[in-house]
């Protein structure tokens, strides 16, 4: 039986392509999982109409990112922990408390797992922090840990 897979499957292929596999397994586990349909004319243009969706879908979700990195970018957020005299910060400051402070200061919210902090500030400092938003769209920030 032929398929078109609507999903990149390990082993058998990649998204759109059309693979030739036995019924029992198309029956009984690609076609009731939604990860392939059945090949033929309507189910062609049933893909194409899937994946035109998809692109349309995605091209609403990149612009919006877009939309978010133009308040994002160039931004100054202060966030103000407890040091002692030399500088260093009694605990340290993550990525989630970048982003609690990105949502208090400026209203955006974005998720932690975003937010580009290689390891957490032990330090008072000033450092450049890249927030991905989206594949391809990415803001940069200062962020400015101040002693509280």
């Amino acid at each position: 039986m032929d398929v078109i897979l609507l999903e990149d499957l390990k082993g058998l292929g990649d998204k759109g392509a059309m693979v030739h596999v036995k019924p029992g397994y198309a029956r009984n586990y690609l076609l009731p999982r939604r990860l392939a349909i059945q090949a033929g004319n309507k189910a062609a243009n049933l893909y194409q109409e899937l994946l035109r969706q998809s692109e349309v879908r995605d091209q609403k979700r990149v612009l919006e990112a877009k939309a978010e990195a133009a308040k994002i970018d160039g931004v100054e957020v202060n966030i103000s922990a407890q040091a002692n005299d030399e500088d260093t910060l009694f605990g340290s400051i993550t990525a989630s408390d970048v982003a609690d402070a990105i949502q208090a200061q400026r209203g955006i919210e974005v998720d932690r797992r975003r937010v580009g902090l290689d390891e957490p500030v032990k330090e008072l400092s000033e450092l450049d922090v890249t927030v991905k938003l989206h594949t391809g769209v990415e803001a940069t920030l200062t962020v400015v840990v101040v002693a509280a």
